[in-house]
């Protein structure tokens, strides 16, 4: 049980953490254009799966999994492309989108065996 309740916690804050992590970098750390841009609507759809994360449905993990990994391949990209305070962006939201993918995968695991 114990595992579940780690791996719903990583979720839960990893998740949070993309979200803001997005809107900063988009409104004021490194956006594209000065004063902001159109990309922070990226953090659109990681708000869908949050209060069926926090209700701990397991087929909201499931999909949420699958949603992180555009956010990986974002933070790939930008990481590969960009330059300086963006590029380093890029590694905290990979690192972010590889928690939350491994923390949903993990408490679906255990969660199934404890129903």
């Amino acid at each position: 049980m114990r595992a579940v309740k780690t791996a719903y916690g990583i979720t839960v804050g990893s998740l949070i953490a993309l979200i803001f992590l997005g809107l900063a970098w988009e409104l004021w750390l490194a956006p594209v254009r000065p004063g902001g841009s159109l990309l922070v609507l990226k953090v659109l759809p990681l708000l869908a799966p949050l209060f069926g994360l926090l209700r701990g449905k397991i087929y909201t993990y499931q999909w949420t999994s699958m949603l992180v990994l555009a956010y990986f391949a974002e933070g790939a990209v930008r990481a590969w492309s960009d330059r300086g305070l963006s590029a380093q962006l890029a590694l905290v939201e990979i690192a972010l989108a590889t928690a939350c993918f491994t923390a949903c995968i993990l408490y679906v695991r255990h969660a199934r065996r404890h129903l």
